[in-house]
């Protein structure tokens, strides 16, 4: 990243910043996205079972992943402040904690996952799908995590062109391994549902090496010796991240579980209501990797300004994110709306899953406001290092208020499965409005305690 003086100057840079990470996470969520849409292909039961893999995963995943995050405020900062020198070391202790959360979660998902399905309503060939699904994302864990360590190190130096094109280079892969999988093209076996599993988890292998590749030849980052030299555990570095990371990764926990709780809780309902419902929610997801970026955008160029200590250039990058996060976010209702019988078909030929998924799309417009504010306030608060207050507000705002008042609707109104997407929405306003006052508060303590100073 470079200083910037207009606010001119200052879109611009948050543009060549933002649009490569836009890429990059549609393209991750491509994944997810080829998953589900292909296995709804080969029978609403595949389709279910992956779903039900994909919602089990997910808060798992991202939220670990969450705590790896915390790399690219800390990334970030060090570069604003010109100290170099310090980059690697915090890397590499990176590398070792994303390995360690990596074996945890495959030693807690040996002894967990049957007893989590067990607990689970589902039919014998969904269960049977969405356990191997599992099984088969395990391969690919280790490979995941140490891909994000290495992501956010070259994001937070504003090369995020770089992640762009690796990711880019990983869908084709993707994509391809899901088609020989999946529908047993070209002599590999047919596996259906679960051959998405597998896919995924070689990509992840493959886009590790990719980036280890780069970062060891390629400039900026070969500049900065990440694996010339090998570091030993240092909880102290341990201590610093997971300080940052573990609100973080609690915070999007607590997001993204609660649509899994919902899918958990949705086994009441038959498998096209489930089908349906996961319909809806992976390409409202999808949608949300644009206020996710800008969300991501706004750590680097957060950080970078308060560790260069301008934090009034820090609080005008916030609001730029912001306006433009809102206008994107109307924009994608408003194209959700008109294009809705599209996008259901995009997911499934069955007629009764079609009408449920076109209504449950309905309800994902409001997602996509809501969204449009919480996710880069977010994003800006993590560049800030304000973490805790935003865990705090995810948990009530999901847990507390989101959860229970659509299990009431669900359980007790006319509304059914539509009744848990009105109490998350209600979740998701009240934490967009709650965060814009935390944001308002820290700048204006920050810049004051400046003047002090």
């Amino acid at each position: 990243m470079n200083q910037t003086s207009s606010v001119r100057q200052k879109l611009r840079q948050l543009l060549i910043i933002l649009l490569p990470i836009l890429v990059t996470q549609l393209a991750l969520y491509a994944m997810s996205f080829f998953d589900t849409t292909m296995a709804g292909h080969v029978s609403p039961d595949d389709l279910a079972g992956v779903a039900i893999g994909v919602s089990i995963w997910t808060p798992v995943n991202t939220g670990l992943s969450g705590i790896l995050l915390a790399l690219t405020p800390i990334i970030s900062q060090l570069a604003g402040a010109k100290e170099k020198d310090k980059v690697p070391f915090k890397v590499i202790q990176g590398i070792l904690l994303a390995v360690f959360l990596s074996i945890v979660i495959i030693v807690c998902g040996i002894f967990l996952l049957d007893p989590i399905l067990d607990h689970m309503d589902l039919e014998s060939h969904v269960r049977d799908v969405a356990r191997r699904f599992l099984i088969a994302i395990f391969i690919g864990i280790i490979p995941l995590f140490v891909y994000n360590v290495l992501r956010c190190f070259i994001d937070a130096l504003g090369q995020t062109r770089v992640s762009m094109m690796i990711t880019l280079c990983a869908l084709p892969i993707n994509v391809g391994l899901n088609y020989l999988l999946i529908f047993g093209k070209f002599g590999f076996p047919r596996l259906g549902g679960v051959g998405a599993g597998y896919a995924s988890a070689i990509t992840y292998w493959c886009i590790v090496f990719i980036a280890v590749f780069v970062i060891h030849r390629m400039k900026p980052f070969a500049d900065y010796h990440i694996f010339k030299r090998l570091y030993g555990v240092s909880f102290a570095a341990w201590k610093e991240q997971l300080k940052i990371g573990v609100p973080i990764g609690f915070s999007i926990f607590f997001e993204t579980s609660i649509f899994a709780a919902v899918t958990l809780l949705m086994s009441e309902f038959d498998t096209a209501t489930i089908a349906a419902h996961q319909s809806a929610l992976n390409f409202a997801s999808f949608l949300y990797m644009v206020p996710l970026s800008i969300a991501m955008a706004l750590t680097i160029a957060v950080g970078f300004e308060v560790g260069a200590k301008r934090l009034k250039d820090a609080k005008t990058y916030s609001y730029l994110g912001i306006s433009i996060a809102v206008i994107m976010g109307m924009l994608c209702a408003i194209g959700l709306f008109i294009f809705n019988e599209q996008v259901a078909s995009i997911y499934t030929n069955d007629s009764h899953v079609l009408q449920l998924t076109k209504h449950f799309l309905i309800y994902a417009i409001f997602f996509q406001l809501s969204d449009a504010v919480a996710a880069p306030i977010q994003g800006a608060l993590r560049g800030y290092k304000d973490v805790n207050i935003t865990f705090i507000l995810a948990f009530v705002s999901y847990w507390i208020i989101g959860l229970p008042s659509g299990i009431v609707l669900a359980k007790f109104t006319s509304f059914g499965a539509f009744g848990y997407w009105i109490g998350l929405i209600s979740g998701l306003a009240f934490g967009a409005v709650c965060l814009s006052v935390r944001l308002a508060r820290v700048q204006k303590k920050d810049i004051e305690l400046q003047q002090v100073i």
